[in-house]
């Protein structure tokens, strides 16, 4: 009978175990030593490792690509939300005046010198000088450009493309400065390198940085608190 009831806790043990069943749990339901059901259950395939090679292999993957379809189609619905939004916004002068001065006051020099605005997006290059060109007069000839790049950048190619895309000529760019390599530093590759855009003008320069801290402060209020 003992022998009989042995043999029933065994195929039992066994059968949890195809079923996929963790040890822990099947020493719970049988109260049977673990050392025990590993020597009843060690040759027999646990359907849950099996199972979760398989989803690792073939679901795993479709996973992915369905939550990355559902990303796409959310910033594709909150790209078109948005271009209705700014359809009705009026850009006038004042507007641009106030953008680019923010704009300056997040990237661009705010201590002594001359205007400089530096970027690695193109598109923050490019729309810190077309708000430029359009609030104020300006004398072409006072660009400088000068790229900061690493070892991976082609400097020809380089300079050519910020030289189209910002319509100032190669013969305005300064001498191209390169980053150190260093061993152990780690960094994300980037398009351009760095561009630091000049314009040789002091009172530019602080006509558009207390625009921006006075439209700031009609903003939030004006509040004690140290320029950075």
């Amino acid at each position: 009978m003992v022998v009989r009831l042995g043999q029933k806790i065994k195929q039992k043990a066994k059968l949890l175990r195809k079923q996929g069943y963790s040890y822990g749990q099947i020493s719970k339901k049988l109260n049977v030593a673990k050392s025990t059901l590993y020597q009843w259950t060690k040759n027999i395939r646990n359907k849950y490792k099996f199972d979760k090679i398989h989803w690792i292999k073939k679901i795993q993957p479709l996973a992915i690509q369905a939550i990355k379809r559902k990303k796409e189609i959310k910033i594709k619905k909150i790209i078109e939300d948005t271009k209705k939004e700014i359809k009705k916004i009026k850009i006038n002068n004042d507007m641009k005046k106030a953008i680019l001065s923010i704009l300056y006051l997040a990237e661009g020099n705010k201590v002594k010198g001359v205007l400089q605005f530096a970027n690695t997006d193109p598109k923050m290059i490019l729309l810190f000088i077309t708000l430029l060109r359009s609030c104020y007069q300006l004398d072409e000839s006072k660009f400088r450009i000068r790229l900061h790049l690493h070892y991976y950048h082609q400097a020809r190619r380089t300079k050519q493309f910020w030289s189209e895309l910002l319509k100032i000529p190669t013969n305005q760019f300064l001498k191209t400065y390169w980053k150190s390599r260093g061993k152990e530093k780690t960094f994300r590759k980037n398009f351009g390198g760095i561009c630091f855009v000049k314009y040789n003008s002091v009172y530019l320069k602080e006509k558009i940085v207390q625009y921006g801290y006075i439209f700031t402060e009609k903003i939030t209020g004006k509040i004690n608190v140290p320029v950075a």
